[in-house]
């Protein structure tokens, strides 16, 4: 905001072909106590060489000088960035031409038999024109920290699955081996012993490990989906059988496999977001039926969860440890997607996924499994 008490001088270029009218500006703001300095031109170049020489705080033009009009100076400005206010005193012209000015660009207008207000508006011109910079600043410091926050998101995430990939690769090498080795032993000693009870312990404990096999198995699964290498549409519908089995909740899937090729970037978000959405809806919803689409049209994956649940309300959907949708749009929006949540209470709950589709999206993206 301009300070009006403020010790600073005000710079202000007056572009006028008159003299009378130039020095009747000068007494009008000298009478009115503003601190500035007025600077004359006459002509088009010398407005010109002004502008390109010196800054100024504000512009004064006449509208109808010799040759030109103050439009021909506002067009030298008007793509300048931080171009100072420009405000037309003129009795030459009408409202609608002052209004035209106006909608153009330029800050003010005042009619000549008027000066007595012009040392207000030229300092409500600063004024706005300071509110106006300090907006684009702020929205451009926003609009910095939005992306390096989605780059951070981009990168959190990406390091998550490479170390998912990583424990999965131990579970497989050490446990995984370990536990296969362990059967192996288990079954020998079972065919080279007769007693009854050391047999019942042999089966026992192979039944034991058996289950300690499937247990590492559906963990690798969780954290490195090797099935997505069987195409996006088997990994999903392995993710609607397991979930149909384990909470009994009718689900069915409509898919196809997508006519693009892919990125596994792409392939792991969809991935991912149908199993937050299942492990969300077997926590929370409460619903007994559950549909997912898988489309490929329009050069648009789609992925689509429904249940006929009891919805998530407006305050859940707001809080700020709701992590899970939000952890989604971003992982959406990593691949150039975004994510949809349509949601009413009693009404079920409908999370929508969509990703672009184009040639160059295989060399555009990380891929993030490898």
């Amino acid at each position: 905001m301009y300070d009006e008490t403020s010790d600073s001088t005000l710079r202000i270029l007056h572009l006028e072909d008159s003299t009378v009218d130039h020095e009747l500006v000068r007494r009008s703001l000298q009478r009115s106590g503003l601190a500035c300095t007025l600077e004359h031109v006459e002509s088009l170049d010398d407005f010109r060489h002004a502008i390109d020489t010196a800054s100024f705080d504000a512009i004064v033009a006449d509208y109808r000088l010799r040759g030109f009009t103050a439009l021909d100076a506002w067009d030298l400005i008007k793509s300048q960035q931080n171009a100072p206010p420009f405000i037309l005193l003129s009795g030459a012209i009408g409202e609608s031409a002052a209004v035209a000015a106006i909608k153009l660009g330029m800050s003010d207008y005042l009619q000549k038999d008027h000066l007595a207000k012009l040392a207000p508006v030229i300092l409500r011109a600063i004024e706005l024109q300071q509110t106006r910079l300090a907006k684009d600043r702020a929205d451009a410091e926003l609009a910095v920290s939005e992306r390096r926050l989605a780059e951070f998101a981009e990168h959190l995430q990406s390091t998550i699955e490479q170390e998912r990939a990583s424990i999965s690769r131990e579970i497989h090498d050490d446990i995984g081996g370990a536990l296969a080795a362990a059967k192996l032993d288990l079954a020998w000693i079972g065919r080279h012993v007769s007693d009854p009870a050391t047999l019942g312990h042999v089966t026992a404990a192979t039944e034991m490990l058996q289950h300690a096999l499937g247990a590492s198995q559906r963990i690798m699964m969780n954290l490195r989906p090797a099935i997505l290498d069987q195409g996006l549409a088997a990994a999903v519908d392995w993710l609607a059988t397991g979930f149909e089995r384990r909470t009994g909740i009718r689900t069915t899937l409509r898919a196809s496999d997508p006519d693009h090729k892919l990125p596994k970037a792409v392939q792991l978000t969809a991935y991912r977001t149908a199993q937050e959405a299942l492990t969300n809806i077997a926590k929370h919803a409460r619903c007994d039926m559950v549909t997912i689409e898988l489309t490929d049209s329009g050069n648009v994956l789609t992925l689509e969860i429904n249940d006929n649940g009891q919805g998530i309300s407006a305050q859940e959907q707001a809080k700020s440890k709701a992590y899970g949708l939000k952890g989604l749009q971003e992982r959406a929006k990593s691949v150039g997607g975004w994510l949809d949540i349509s949601t009413s209470a009693g009404k079920g709950t409908s999370i929508i996924l969509s990703v672009p589709l184009n040639p160059s999206s295989d060399s555009s993206l990380k891929d993030t499994l490898e």
